[in-house]
């Protein structure tokens, strides 16, 4: 784990990328803002985190590190030890977390729920969609404190590390480490996980037929793993959704909340939910 920091005292803010080995966007974006050393009204941590993996290109060496949190200082995996490491870093800090995806290819937001941070900060961003998780949050760092993980863009491609790097300096400018200020968006959608998409892990070949965050139809074949189709039984949004991004599923139903100015009084869009 690499840590830096630009500005003097003690940080309240962090910024983390890496996670995951093979998403190298993070890691980018941080060494070209350490390269640029730009003036800071407060101090910020930066951090890489899984470098033995992202020196190895693998998603991680032992276990996925962004469903090892909290991890304990002397656990048996690579990535507990390192989850545990990591929370002591980010500890009383305000985090960014930087992701990418075989997905989608334009920048979303993740939170765990939709809190003052996110109100506050996601409207400074240029993504998307809003993606509450809780349901999903076991072990992730998003789960651990106040965080706000980005998906960036399709994993290794040149347009996730300038995303990750323009999201960074958004971020950055939303919390005050740097001046700059956008006018914020508050027309961002919001949508909530509700279920995963299971898919069968033995099967060679696998597609999907439906978009990201448009919305599927009861009937439409939204998946494939060799001959077996996929059909849905009642609406859903379709988000994290890809053949080959996770072993088990294909990724996520979610709900529409509504858009970020208007999450209070709307409640998710009144699909049956009848498992």
């Amino acid at each position: 784990m690499r840590v830096e920091q630009l500005g003097e005292g003690d940080p309240e803010i962090a910024v983390v990328g890496s996670i995951h080995g093979d998403e190298p966007c993070g890691a980018r974006a941080i060494r070209r803002l350490l390269s640029e050393d730009p003036d800071v009204h407060r101090p910020v941590k930066l951090i890489i985190a899984n470098e033995e993996a992202l020196d190895r290109k693998l998603r991680y060496v032992e276990e996925d590190l962004n469903r090892a949190f909290p991890g304990a200082p002397d656990a048996d995996t690579h990535e507990a030890r390192l989850a545990h490491e990591l929370v002591g870093e980010l500890r009383g800090c305000t985090v960014f977390s930087m992701h990418s995806t075989q997905s989608y290819a334009a920048p979303f937001a993740l939170v765990d729920d939709l809190n003052a941070l996110a109100e506050a900060v996601v409207p400074n961003l240029t993504v998307e969609a809003l993606i509450e998780t809780a349901k999903f949050s076991e072990g992730r760092l998003i789960e651990t404190q106040d965080v706000i993980e980005v998906e960036c863009g399709i994993q290794g491609s040149e347009r996730a590390a300038a995303n990750a790097y323009s999201l960074t300096v958004e971020f950055l400018n939303a919390v005050g480490v740097l001046e700059a200020r956008i006018a914020p968006r508050h027309d961002i959608p919001v949508f909530r996980l509700e279920r995963q998409l299971p898919k069968p892990p033995e099967a060679g070949e696998y597609e999907t037929f439906v978009a990201n965050f448009e919305r599927a139809a009861e009937g439409d074949t939204y998946a494939r793993a060799d001959e077996e189709l996929f059909v849905a039984e009642r609406p859903f949004y379709p988000v994290l959704l890809s053949p080959y991004g996770y072993e088990n599923v294909f990724g996520y139903a979610g709900s529409l909340v509504g858009r970020l100015d208007e999450h209070t009084e709307a409640g998710p869009e009144p699909t049956p939910e009848h498992d």
